[in-house]
Order: structure tokens, then sequence, then C-alpha cells
């Protein structure tokens, strides 16, 4: 149809003239015009053409894929499913395989925990923990563990436990830190006595299961004790006599918290002060009385082996001198010469049991001034049970403590000074004996020369 209408056009313009005629190269440029658009757009439709099939197949090529993709995958997926139902099937075979043969073992399992628990409860209060201190964590962790234990976790177990055996026999020395009474925590070298005892620098230790750490006891054991420690701690082989607590520190605790003799003094507070007062006095009476008979008796001895050369420097010497120093008396009669010799040895009588009255006061006082603190104590004690409104050891000790305290001192003084005063009146007795046999023979010779000189 638009060819028919070209040509028509063409017919038209060749009969219009020359005004046709350039009309008619218009027209021929519009016709090429035309063409060449016609061209251009049938180009173009073919690479859109083109570039379509293209996609298409890229879109073709990538469908396949995919679906390849989804096969390969459904193909996947039913295969781990059957691997999975397989598994599921293998894994409930198994468990049911290892519950059987797991019998022993959970039994086995339970008794580790029992035993490492035990163990850690025991450990933690052992002494040893000191020099190994990672054993007890090692040991709660067990007790506490939800699984089976490995085969190095059951050796350990062993190990530790028979450690502890080996360690209890034995002494060892090792480097730790002991806390001092003020708090500060100073390195030093600790000699340990199995899990019996410690020692650093001559002193006692004290263990804190709460910390595991060692402290210096605030009172220390008395010298004989730290006397061992400090041979103990210089000695490098053979035997030495040490310090052992069975208590494994609990009678070394208890041991050193024992009042002195001057705490325990104290506990008896004024009365006690009175009665050792007496028990000094009478002492130092004593001594003195005693000093003095002993020396008394000495020449009273030599006295008798020379009685022809009396001396002044003893009883017995002053008494021969009472009555042969003047010849008058030889001559007196024997009622008078009687009487003058029992004048001398009733005057040296009171030298010789001089202080006596007072032991034998002291030793009837002792006892009175201990009820005295008795009743004291027992009424400081009812005290105490009035206020607090309970019978509580505790506070009913200080009382009956002072109450006991001063009895014993009572009977401390009023024992030894009851033997003293028996020991030096014996002694008194024995010098006035020999004075009594002596005066009296010194009279029964003065008699038997006057009944000579008179026959």
């Amino acid at each position: 149809m638009s060819g028919r209408i070209l040509r028509a056009c063409v017919a038209v313009l060749a009969l219009a003239g020359p005004a046709a005629t350039h009309a008619a190269g218009k027209l021929d440029e519009l016709l090429e015009q035309t063409r060449n658009a016609r061209a251009l757009e049938a180009q173009a439709d073919a690479e859109r053409m083109k570039r379509f099939r293209a996609e298409r197949d890229q879109q073709a090529r990538l469908m396949a894929e995919a679906l390849a993709e989804r096969n390969a995958a459904e193909a996947r997926s039913q295969q781990l499913s059957a691997q999975y139902d397989a598994n599921e099937k293998a894994i409930t075979e198994l468990g049911a395989q290892l519950r059987q043969r797991e019998g022993n073992l959970g039994e086995l399992f339970g008794v580790t925990r029992q035993v490492a628990g035990d163990a850690a409860n025991v450990l933690s209060q052992s002494l040893i923990s000191v020099q190994y201190p990672d054993r007890v964590e090692f040991l709660r962790t067990l007790a506490g563990a939800k699984a089976l234990p490995s085969l190095t976790e059951l050796e350990r177990l062993w190990f530790e436990m028979q450690r502890e055996m080996t360690e209890a026999g034995r002494v060892a020395r090792f480097p730790g830190k002991i806390v001092q009474p003020e708090g500060e925590a100073v390195d030093a070298e600790v000699v340990r006595i199995g899990p019996f005892v410690a020692m650093a620098d001559g002193k006692f230790l004290s263990y804190r299961p709460g910390v595991n750490a060692l402290t210096v006891l605030p009172r220390q054991p008395p010298d004989e004790f730290t006397d061992a420690a400090e041979d103990l701690a210089e000695a490098e082989s053979g035997y030495v006599e040490a310090v052992v607590d069975p208590g494994r520190g609990a009678l070394l605790a208890l041991y050193v918290e024992r009042p002195t003799v001057l705490e325990r003094i104290q506990a008896g507070e004024f009365v006690g002060y009175v009665i050792i007062a007496v028990g000094l006095v009478g002492a130092l009476l004593a001594a003195y009385q005693f000093a003095f008979l002993l020396n008394t008796r000495r020449a009273v001895t030599r006295q008798l082996e020379s009685l022809d050369r009396p001396m002044p420097d003893n009883p017995l010497g002053r008494v021969l001198l009472a009555f042969k120093g003047n010849p008058a008396r030889i001559e007196e009669e024997a009622e008078v010469a009687e009487l003058r010799i029992s004048e001398a040895v009733l005057r040296e009588v009171p030298r010789l049991e001089r202080f006596q009255a007072f032991l034998r006061l002291a030793v009837a006082a002792g006892p009175l001034l201990g009820l005295i603190g008795t009743v004291i104590g027992m009424i400081i004690t009812f005290q105490s049970i009035t206020e607090s409104g309970s019978s509580d050891p505790k506070l009913m000790a200080e009382g009956i403590g002072q109450a006991m305290i001063a009895t014993v001192l009572g009977l401390g003084i009023a024992i030894p000074l009851l033997f003293v005063n028996a020991g030096l009146a014996a002694m008194s007795r024995q010098v006035v004996q020999v004075l009594d046999e002596q005066s009296t023979g010194l009279l029964a010779e003065s008699i038997e020369k006057r009944r000579g000189a008179a026959s």
C-alpha cells in the first residue's frame, strides 16, 4: 500500500513542472530518510531480538542449573535424612550398649567422687597442704565433676592419698610464708614433722585451714619446747629430740593457753598476795633458822670432842662455862647446881626454837586464808550467775578459778612450812637433848666429886 502511495505522488510531481521537481527532490530525500530510518529500526529490532534470545537462553540455562541444584539438594537431603535416621538408630544402639557396659563404671564414678570429697575434707585440714596447696582444689573439682574421671585423674587421686600417707611419716624442710602476729606475711624456712607440728626460726606455728596459711602462735610454749625446735631446725641428719603434737596442733594450742605461775597468782588477787607474803616470810625465817641450827649443831659436835675446853661460840660451851667457869659453884648443893645448869640450858632454848611459833601460825593460817579466797571466789561466781541469769561455765570460770587458786596457795604454803617446821623442831630438839645430856652428866660428876671428898 505504501508503494502505491509513493507511485501516485511521483506521478503528480511529474505533471507539476519545475516547482514540482523541487518538491520531488525533498520527497526523495524524505523517502531516503524514511528508508534509512526503517533500516535503523530493523537493525535495532534485530539487536533487540538477538539480545532477547541471548537473555532467554541465559534464563533457560539458569533455570536448568537451578533445577539441577534443586534436584541435587533434594537428593542430598534424602541422603542426609537417610543417614540421620541411620545415625539415630546407631546412636540408640550405641547408647544402649554404653549403658550396658558402663554399669560398673557408673558405680566407680560415684565411689570416686565420694572418695575425692572425703579426701578433700581431710587434706584441707592437714598441715601438709601448706607445702602442696593445689591438691585440695583438684580433689574438690574431681568430687564435683559431672563426667567420668579420666585415667590421669584417677592416678592423681591415688597419688595424692599416697603422698599424704608418705609425708605423714617424714620430717620436711621447705620455704613458705609465715603470718606474724601483727598480720605481716614473711618468707621463712619451715620445718614440718608430718602433719603434726610445724616450726620456723625456733617458733611454733599454727595451721589455718580456711586460708591455707601458717601463723606464729601468739604465745609460745616453754623454753624446753622452743629449744627443741631450734635443735631440730639446725639438724642435718641423725636423731634429734623434738616436740610432736598427736592432735595436729590442737593439744599445742591448748597447752600454750595454760596460764603461767604469775598469771595464776594474779588470778588469786589480794588474798593470794597475802598468802604468798606469809609464805615468803615463813620461808625466809625458816631458811635463816635452818642455817643457824646447822652451824650450831656443828659447833656443838666440835665441843663434844673437847669437853674440857669449853668455848663460848656454842650453846654446850656456854652451859659448860656457866657451871665450870666459876669454881665456887662446884661446891654448891646438888639442888642449887641442878637449878643453875637448868637455867643455862633454858637460856639457850629460845634461840634454838625461835621462829617455830610463827611457822606453826603460818601453817595454820595458810588454809584459813585459802578458805577466805575460796569464799570470795564463790561469791563472785554466784554474783555472775545472778547478773547473767544463766549458769554459763565461761561466766563462772573466773570466780571458781579464784576460789581454787586461793585454796591451792593456802595449802601450798602450809604443807611445805609444816615439814620445814617439823625439821627445825627435830634439829633444835637434838641440840637441846645434847645440852640436857651433858648438863645431867656434869651434875652427876659434880655430885660424885662431892661424895668422894666427904668420904
